[in-house]
């Protein structure tokens, strides 16, 4: 049983719980009282604790009731952003450049360890603002623990703290995953969903993630606009400095520049290639083997010697 208001940013929805948590009241005295919110005929829902929320036309009879419920916003979904057609020059070069990254890194691919899709999702929702380094040592302990959204779902918020403390800001990360789970065990039978459209609707996750679980986990092509991807994209030419400051603008804007085919891997590329020679605060020049097609080519050392000093190696590589 579920009813929902839908507004231009998404909407609410009131699902049923299978374990009572919040509790929400049926009470038919606010029957028809919602068109002060914009929504005529509407129902008022009261939550226990004073919380209200507007709710479309309930299907069934209004009773007063005590139901166990919990409130889910559901963002809308995005509209595709308008992207005008790249010049085939660019492409050509666009292309060019990551066939040499392809050769230059062959064995680039997600430095994350997972076995599975939710341990990846789990493993991603944890790798932001730190390294993948960091992530890879304290997943074995999480995922030996909870290895799947029903027992993470149920873990306590203490333990799980405990665990990736070391991969910093673990308050927010450890209630990100918690909600996470609670919600694939609620909405897709403890299932991560191989649709991006699902996938958003998680809490903690949006599209960079949703593309990186999509990519590596379910083998459907993705771009991922992480810090890498922006700057480098930006440096090389491929989109300007306002496209590369919207993530969403910047992902199709790249995407049409690269076959889809090669979306999932040119992202893993340009990472690697971000991590160990174009450096955000100074780029091996002299040392990159797409140099001579980069318009920023100058921003770091040029002479070969000291940028071949500045190249470093993360993760695995």
């Amino acid at each position: 049983m579920a009813a929902r208001v839908t507004t231009s940013m998404g909407r609410v929805q009131l699902v049923q719980e299978r374990k009572p948590t919040p509790r929400i009241i049926h009470d038919p005295r606010h029957l028809g009282s919602c068109h002060r919110s914009g929504v005529p005929g509407g129902v008022r829902s009261r939550a226990v604790g004073g919380h209200e929320s507007t709710l479309a036309p309930s299907p069934v009879p209004a009773v007063r009731s005590v139901l166990p419920y919990t409130l889910i916003f559901v963002p809308a979904k995005q509209k595709t952003p308008v992207v005008p057609k790249p010049p085939t020059s660019l492409v050509r070069r666009a292309r060019k450049m990551d066939r040499v990254l392809a050769d230059t890194y062959p064995d680039a691919k997600c430095e994350l360890d997972f076995e599975t899709p939710f341990q990846l999702l789990a493993a991603t929702i944890l790798s932001a603002q730190t390294t993948d380094r960091r992530v890879n040592a304290v997943t074995p302990t999480l995922f030996a623990q909870y290895p799947d959204a029903e027992r993470l779902a149920a873990a306590e918020r203490s333990d799980v703290e405990g665990i990736i403390r070391t991969t910093g800001f673990f308050r927010a990360k450890t209630d990100s995953l918690l909600r996470m789970s609670s919600a694939l065990v609620e909405r897709f039978d403890g299932q991560v969903p191989p649709r991006i459209d699902d996938l958003v609707t998680l809490p903690g996750v949006g599209r960079k993630t949703a593309n990186v679980v999509l990519g590596n986990a379910f083998d459907i092509p993705g771009i991922t606009v992480d810090t890498h991807l922006a700057r480098l994209t930006r440096r090389m030419g491929w989109i300007d400095e306002k496209t590369s400051k919207d993530p969403v603008k910047a992902e199709f804007a790249i995407g049409a520049l690269i076959e889809k085919s090669e979306w999932t891997m040119m992202c893993h590329r340009m990472i690697w290639h971000g991590r160990r020679c174009c450096h955000a605060r100074k780029p091996a020049c002299g040392a990159c083997p797409v140099a001579q097609w980069c318009p920023s080519f100058g921003l770091g050392p040029t002479d070969r010697v000291v940028a071949e000093g500045l190249l470093t190696t993360e993760g695995r590589a």
